[in-house]
């Protein structure tokens, strides 16, 4: 029988402070994980920044539960993510949230459970392989932090008996990796914002930016809008070029179509309710339709222009048009070293320029970010998942606009792998 009495309770104020400790953590460690990362990608970058995407929402939130400010920054992080590596981060949280769902505060063993919950999260996303380090990584954390819950100890208690396991699992390697550093930075930082005892030249929540030097990521640019919003709207007399300024506003997207009685609005946002509340001046409003993009979802048909396109990723304009040309119609920008985010995948998807997408990823670095947006995203959305530019050219090439989204994938597949 456990006789530990522990009475901790984790509260939505303590869960900010982790969050903002771990952010901090990773600001001071990206560089150092870039430098362990191979095959091109910027690990610590992409970490870094789906770490700034998760935490932006917790800068003006209103809301105070433990199991809500959970669930939006597993909303931000996921629709954030960027690399494998962030996509990974963000399962972490997505398990989290799981495991706090409409829970105010928790005890200390109901929020140790939610960390393990995560770490089982993140490890289903990443094939279980021997070169796979976050998997290492995370196994040995989640023991540690097993017998710490079990014994119903203060968080502190748990996260450092996690850290602990991690740590001697890390140096027990003879050469060190991205993978363990991030787990390991990440577990660090957030004991350090759970104590108030931030070591790093940080963000605050207030979104005070102390950068080291001028590339650092700035999280800002990383706001995610993960709320689909579409509605109509009936008044004859609306001026559209006005009502897309208006809605400059709170969208990163927005598509106004003429109606015989009015306009239809689809807009990307975080800020649903703002603008739903703006819209309440333009006219009576009808058929709204709220979506939760970081969600899984059904993709819906709004007058799409084609029955399929293929979706590949450029980092300037010159590779843009070589994609285009062998068959491409829909270019999301990016490169290994600055993967695109499932948002900017998703988003693309959500455009209406066709009923069904086939995804196109040219190499490994884009595999986990293009699987989390067909997870979102559903069966409308098939995927070719390669390794190199050449591959992915051959693959467009063979892209057939009379098939289907899976008739052409597993076409293309073929094709690129020949």
């Amino acid at each position: 029988m456990n006789e530990n009495n522990n009475m901790e309770v984790i509260t939505g104020g303590d869960f900010k402070r982790m969050v903002a400790g771990a952010y901090s953590e990773l600001l001071l460690e990206y560089e150092k994980i870039n430098s362990l990362t191979g095959s091109g990608e910027l690990a610590g970058t992409h970490i870094l920044r789906t770490m700034g995407a998760a935490i932006m929402p917790l800068a003006d939130v209103k809301d105070d539960s433990l199991g809500g400010l959970a669930r939006r920054v597993a909303t931000a992080a996921i629709f954030g993510a960027r690399g494998n590596a962030g996509v990974v981060l963000a399962q972490l949280f997505r398990g989290i949230a799981k495991g706090l769902i409409g829970k105010y505060d928790a005890t200390s063993s109901e929020f140790g459970k939610a960390f393990q919950y995560g770490v089982l999260y993140a490890q289903r996303i990443i094939p279980d392989r021997p070169d796979r380090s976050f998997i290492t990584a995370a196994k040995a954390v989640a023991k540690g932090a097993y017998h710490s819950v079990r014994n119903n100890e203060t968080i502190t208690e748990i996260l450092t008996a996690a850290y602990n396991a991690g740590e001697t699992s890390y140096v027990q390697k003879a050469e060190k990796d991205a993978g363990a550093t991030i787990m390991l930075s990440f577990m660090s930082g957030c004991l350090k914002g759970l104590d108030g005892n931030f070591v790093s030249p940080a963000v605050s929540l207030s979104l005070g930016l102390n950068a080291r030097h001028r590339d650092m990521p700035d999280p800002r640019q990383d706001v995610v809008k993960p709320y689909c919003v579409i509605f109509k709207v009936k008044n004859t007399k609306l001026d559209i070029t006005s009502l897309e300024t208006q809605l400059k506003e709170y969208g990163s997207f927005a598509l106004i179509e003429p109606q015989e009685d009015g306009v239809r609005v689809h807009i990307h946002t975080d800020h649903a309710g703002g603008v739903l509340e703006q819209a309440t001046g333009w006219g009576p409003l009808r058929d709204i339709r709220i979506t939760n993009m970081s969600e899984t979802h059904a993709l819906g048909v709004n007058n799409a222009i084609m029955k399929v396109a293929a979706l590949a990723v450029a980092e300037d304009d010159k590779a843009a048009e070589e994609l285009q040309e062998a068959g491409a119609s829909v270019i999301v920008h990016g490169s290994p070293r600055c993967c695109p985010s499932v948002a900017e995948l998703v988003s693309a998807a959500h455009s209406d320029i066709a009923a069904s997408y086939v995804l196109v990823a040219a190499c490994e670095n884009y595999h986990l970010v293009f699987k989390e947006a067909k997870r979102l995203l559903g069966n409308r959305v098939e995927l070719v998942l390669l390794d190199e530019h050449k591959k992915e050219l051959a693959a467009l090439r063979a892209f057939d606009t009379g098939l289907s989204a899976k008739e052409n994938a597993e076409i293309m597949q073929k094709r690129g792998q020949n």
